[in-house]
């Protein structure tokens, strides 16, 4: 970093060049295991995530130990049991962790640790068997700073239970609306055909046997001609949180 602003100074690199320098020295190099993209937040607007899933417990808390410390937070996704147990028990002085084992989340966070506020979105889910991904979209989203109104189990079966919570949220003005759902899928295709803001479809791997853990839902909402509508992977919430924050930072920022 010395060398790069020492180039500076001297009027050999522009400010531009010692930027884009300084963004690649922020890839820290974690114990050979893995390279954390510090600076991804402020390079993209989208936080760097740990996935537990397939590593090793002590990986995943060396990996949150050494992002809380650079960035003042670890956002740990998918986490196991072990995981969340390894953390609980590794809380460095003057942090906090937050769990949420609905979603499988941990945050460990500088005590005092704000995010900036970017704005409003909503978070509907079609059956209690989507939570866990619903929850992931919110957890996600409160990283990025969004407020979130949420209300689950408003699926078709019961169309009825709809109306109230997406009219609520057209009230607060929610810049995007995800909508998680699993079996047929269509609640984001109805929901898109009512609304005026952009929704993203998360399909879930809920259902059964020729539902194949999700594709049928996937290839429905892929499928549809209510316009307005994107659509994640199976079981995405992180993306969709993301995709959903992302927009409402941009909603904020143009109002």
């Amino acid at each position: 970093m010395d060398e790069i602003l020492h180039a500076l100074l001297r009027g050999e690199i522009d400010l531009e060049t010692a930027k884009q320098k300084l963004d690649v020295l922020h890839i820290k190099r974690i114990c050979e295991i893995a390279r954390l993209d510090v600076n991804r937040a402020s390079r993209t607007g989208a936080p760097e995530a740990i996935l537990a899933q397939n590593k090793a417990t002590e990986d995943v808390c060396r990996l949150a130990l050494a992002m809380a410390e650079t960035s003042g937070y670890a956002f740990i996704t998918r986490a196991k049991d072990s995981d969340i147990a390894a953390l609980g028990n590794n809380i460095p002085e003057g942090y906090d962790l937050e769990i949420n084992r609905q979603a499988r989340t941990c945050l460990l966070k500088r005590r005092g640790h704000l995010f900036e506020k970017t704005g409003r979105i909503g978070v509907l889910a079609a059956g209690t068997a989507d939570l866990g991904v619903a929850e992931e979209v919110v957890i996600t989203a409160g990283v990025m700073g969004c407020e979130v109104i949420k209300a689950y189990d408003v699926g078709v079966a019961g169309i009825h239970r709809l109306y109230e919570p997406l009219t609520e949220m057209l009230e607060r003005r929610v810049s995007a609306i995800v909508v998680v759902a699993g079996m047929d899928a269509v609640l984001p295709i109805v929901v898109s055909s009512h609304v005026s803001v952009p929704v993203i479809g998360v399909p879930t791997s809920v259902g059964y046997g020729i539902g194949k853990d999700g594709v049928a839902g996937l290839l429905t909402m892929l499928q549809t001609c209510s316009p307005g509508l994107a659509v994640v992977n199976i079981d995405n919430g992180f993306s969709a949180g993301v995709f959903a924050s992302l927009i409402a930072r941009q909603s904020r920022r143009d109002s």
